[in-house]
């Protein structure tokens, strides 16, 4: 069974959670004892995407570029993947890019947020995806949502129930050593007890309704901690365009300057941060407050989970799927409910370190590789037929 796995994301300014999501479904898949053969399709680039998100699989190109080739495959409905790959048995869209039916089709749809939340989206954006959910509706055969909030909302969307299959993400289990939480705390100068944000800086993040909350909250011994590229309508996000990034100096001291001052507290800002980092940062974190106000999967939540953070985040959306009874809900619409969460957190810290075990425990039981990939084989074993 060959497989062309259209992987562009990778190349994105911002590839964001859909290249992280894909890559690791291509990691799991390789685990796999008798994988399928996997081929990667993009547009031509004359270099690979940056680490991270450099995929673990051969990538053959169209020869065109990327607006080239989404306006192709969405208009025209040309070129095949094959003009680039070869035959193929099966084509697997992993984000909202849907190539022609060329070979039974796939398309993951990571979430339909653009039809719950318009208003945090570019109008060519809202084009676009409009665009990609008319041709995942008439085209793929299987529709694969990584949670039941987004396929409940791809049938409430028209598309058929038989076609839909649910196929959760997994994240790296590793446990970050404490002595590199503790360097990666240095590193940046940052608190000894600090409250993490991990993610894209986009209006649907909900960061306004987040600062609020730290605000209200009137912290003088604890920072928010904010990681992540901005992304579109960032400056809606709740002052972010403000905050400039922080780096670690040679001498492994930070400048405190890179924050935005709020009346008693701070606000500290990272920006990019490499994949060991992060996990270090979630690691070293006293909890982490993802309150989007919707996600299709939400893997920061899952990536704090395995780090052993307790994690306030979403009662909407599949956030709070993913999090379950270790996680603490909350209305993102209420940053009052938000600041009572944290301060709960940071108040009673065995509390919070019990919710951290049980986080580590879900996380591990019900989120592995071998559910992700062995849900993928099954998709493309039903395709081939």
């Amino acid at each position: 069974m060959r497989v062309a796995i259209a992987l562009e994301q990778c190349w994105h300014p911002i590839p964001g959670g859909t290249a992280t999501a894909a890559l690791g479904c291509v990691e799991a898949l390789g685990r796999l004892a008798a994988p399928p053969e996997m081929v990667g399709v993009s547009a031509w680039h004359r270099n690979p995407p940056q680490e991270p998100f450099a995929p673990g699989i051969a990538v053959e190109a169209v020869r065109l570029p990327r607006a080239g080739l989404y306006w192709g495959w969405h208009r025209m409905r040309r070129p095949s993947v094959e003009r680039a790959a070869g035959p193929v048995d099966a084509i697997h869209a992993t984000g909202m890019a849907v190539p022609p039916p060329t070979a039974p089709l796939a398309v993951t749809v990571n979430d339909l947020a653009f039809l719950r939340h318009p208003d945090c989206f570019t109008p060519r954006g809202l084009r676009f995806f409009a665009r990609s959910l008319e041709l995942t509706r008439t085209d793929a055969d299987l529709v694969v949502c990584p949670s039941q909030h987004t396929a409940d909302d791809c049938i409430g969307a028209g598309i058929d129930s038989d076609r839909v299959r649910l196929v959760p993400y997994w994240t790296d289990d590793r446990l970050a050593p404490p002595d590199e939480a503790d360097g990666v705390r240095r590193r940046y100068g940052l608190a000894d007890r600090f409250v993490l944000w991990v993610g894209t800086a986009e209006p649907r993040k909900n960061l306004a309704g987040l600062l609020e909350a730290w605000q209200m909250l009137g912290r003088t011994a604890e920072e928010l901690v904010l990681v992540g590229p901005e992304g579109w309508k960032s400056s809606r996000g709740g002052g972010l365009a403000s905050l400039r990034p922080l780096r670690p100096n040679g001498r492994g001291k930070s400048s405190r300057g890179g924050g935005l001052a709020l009346p008693g507290q701070s606000v500290r800002r990272l920006g990019f941060v490499a994949e060991a980092d992060k996990r270090a940062l979630m690691r070293a974190a006293a909890a982490v407050c993802y309150p989007s106000l919707t996600e299709g999967f939400g893997l920061p939540v899952l990536e704090a989970m395995v780090q052993e953070t307790p994690v306030v985040t979403s009662a909407s959306g599949a956030t709070a799927e993913v999090a379950g009874p270790a996680g603490m809900l909350v209305d993102p619409a209420r940053p009052r409910e938000i600041a009572d969460a944290l301060a709960g957190l940071l108040d009673y810290p065995d509390d919070a370190a019990r919710l951290g075990r049980q986080g580590r425990e879900r996380a591990l039981a019900e989120f592995t590789w071998q559910r992700t990939a062995e849900g993928l084989f099954d998709v493309y074993q039903e395709l081939v037929g």
